[in-house]
């Protein structure tokens, strides 16, 4: 399931369910042009893939406090969850993904503007296992081993994708081989919904390792452990942000994406583990 947070830590819900298969300087934008002085606060509600949440979280907090007339709702989950559940109508004012694939769903459903859509971060994938290390994981080849739990997201997912595509391009290179793709996913213990489930399996010990985001990373801290995957089999992940044509607060919208965008926001996304859009 989704979940749904007001920036500053105040939880709420979204009013709304659906049964699925599961700008630019350091300043900041100015206020948002339909939430004059005195005039009701401007609620936008942020779509946002789940590697995004500590992110924007900060993000949406620091928004807040430029533009007082504005008011963010957080809802995390997989893009690709969040994607259909725009296509189906959910009152959604801005879609940030973790792939364009994803997007492109959200896109061709009518609520975004083709070609409105930009990227405003990058991140990379790397394995990950409790600090204990049960596995007694050293490389990359130890996820072959027999009896090795592997947790990763569902191929639905975008770093689900990913994962399966770094093993694709493992299986190309004589080092690892046919074999060694083959033999990871025999270890697969468990498709989750979205990549912070992966996280919170192997922190628990539930799984010995698991493929997630540098981002995760970084927001886990020195709880877990980490295995680099070489660049060359690496995916690197393009996360691409839009305002929806019929937000019910389009300035406030549009203004939030540029401050997602601008080099404030910039650097919060990669104080979080993601790479900066140019770099």
């Amino acid at each position: 399931m989704s979940g749904c947070r007001r920036s500053g830590f105040r939880v709420v819900c979204l009013l709304f369910a659906l049964v699925l298969g599961g700008c630019g300087n350091g300043a900041g934008p100015a206020a948002p042009a339909d939430a004059p002085a005195g005039a009701a606060t401007a609620e936008i509600t942020v779509f946002a893939a789940a590697s995004l949440a500590d992110a924007f979280e900060q993000i949406a907090q620091r928004f807040e406090a430029r533009n007082t007339d504005a008011q963010v709702v957080l809802n995390f989950a997989g893009s690709q969850q969040l994607a259909q559940q725009i296509r189906q109508g959910a009152p959604a004012d801005v879609f940030a993904s973790a792939s364009g694939k994803q997007m492109a769903v959200a896109v061709d459903g009518g609520r975004i503007e083709r070609g409105g859509a930009q990227p405003f971060a990058r991140n990379r994938l790397v394995v990950i296992y409790p600090k204990a290390n049960p596995a007694k994981l050293r490389s990359l080849h130890d996820l072959a081993r027999p009896g090795v739990k592997l947790d990763l997201a569902a191929k639905e997912v975008p770093a689900g994708q990913y994962s399966l595509d770094f093993l694709a391009a493992a299986a190309q290179d004589p080092a690892y081989g046919a074999a060694y793709r083959t033999a990871v996913l025999r270890n697969v213990v468990s498709y989750e919904e979205n990549v912070r489930a992966v996280v919170g399996k192997v922190a628990l010990g539930e799984a010995d390792a698991g493929i997630v985001y540098e981002s995760d990373v970084v927001a886990e801290g020195a709880d877990m452990g980490t295995l680099k995957i070489p660049a060359d089999l690496n995916q690197v992940a393009t996360y691409p942000i839009a305002a929806l044509n019929d937000a019910k607060h389009v300035g406030a919208a549009r203004g939030f994406v540029a401050y997602v965008l601008s080099a404030e926001g910039q650097a919060i996304l990669e104080q979080h583990g993601f790479i900066r859009v140019g770099e």
